[in-house]
């Protein structure tokens, strides 16, 4: 699919300019915190493998055809209306679930929570995106926050969030082998080409997200065990 985009826009529109939706995922395991762009590509899964594919496809364009395509390296995002497959949103659904059930401490099941991860607000993301596209030059940028919270840390804002004690607890099935202890990127280039910094803090991207589950159709809330 990128790649017929790409040769529609050099075919028809060379003038455009085309914003590929990367991943912080690209980089894999990193050797450096916080990663930089010029961090080597090593993805360690098949959707990372898709999105290094066609980020590299977004480079060779620009370099073989002179094409303005500008490659935007998302690391984790998160907010209202997110798949609960992702850690806040499933965090969220749960305390949803339990606050409409009137369950109080309002149970949390999660799998290690030491892991730390770069989460930015999705509202902040896409509008990183939009100035990426009508400011940036052709080239790679890192959007994310530059700062690493663990899933721990998401439970206490969590519990803080929706003014209720939490009991947590690890269900050994949802541990993850060779989990990386730490991700955080840096977007200095971001900042320096768009002026971009993120807006909303995660403690509010947690409460918008369970509000968002509260007004979800029950089964939605209850179905499965995130």
């Amino acid at each position: 699919m990128t790649l017929n985009l790409l040769e529609a826009v050099r075919a028809e529109a060379p003038g455009a300019t085309v914003l590929l939706a990367s991943s912080g995922e690209v980089y894999g395991p990193p050797d450096a915190l916080p990663v930089e762009e010029r961090a080597p590509l090593r993805p360690q899964n098949p959707y990372a493998v898709s999105k290094a594919t066609a980020d590299l496809l977004g480079g060779l364009y620009a370099d073989a055809h002179g094409l303005r395509v500008v490659r935007a390296r998302a690391f984790n995002h998160a907010g209202p209306g997110q798949s609960p497959t992702y850690v806040v949103s499933s965090l969220a659904r749960q305390a949803a679930r339990a606050l409409r059930d009137g369950r109080s401490p309002v149970p949390i099941t999660t799998g290690d929570p030491s892991p730390r991860r770069d989460f930015t607000d999705v509202r902040d993301v896409v509008r990183a995106y939009r100035l990426l596209a009508e400011r940036a030059e052709p080239g790679v940028y890192n959007v994310c926050s530059e700062r690493s919270t663990s899933v721990a840390e998401l439970i206490e804002m969590l519990g803080r969030a929706c003014g209720v004690d939490v009991e947590h607890s690890v269900d050994p099935a949802l541990l993850r082998p060779h989990e990386v202890p730490e991700v955080r990127g840096s977007a200095a280039r971001l900042r320096e080409a768009t002026g971009w910094h993120p807006e909303i803090p995660l403690e509010r991207t947690i409460a918008d997200a369970v509000e968002w589950w509260k007004r979800a159709p029950a089964a939605d809330v209850a179905a499965g065990s995130g």
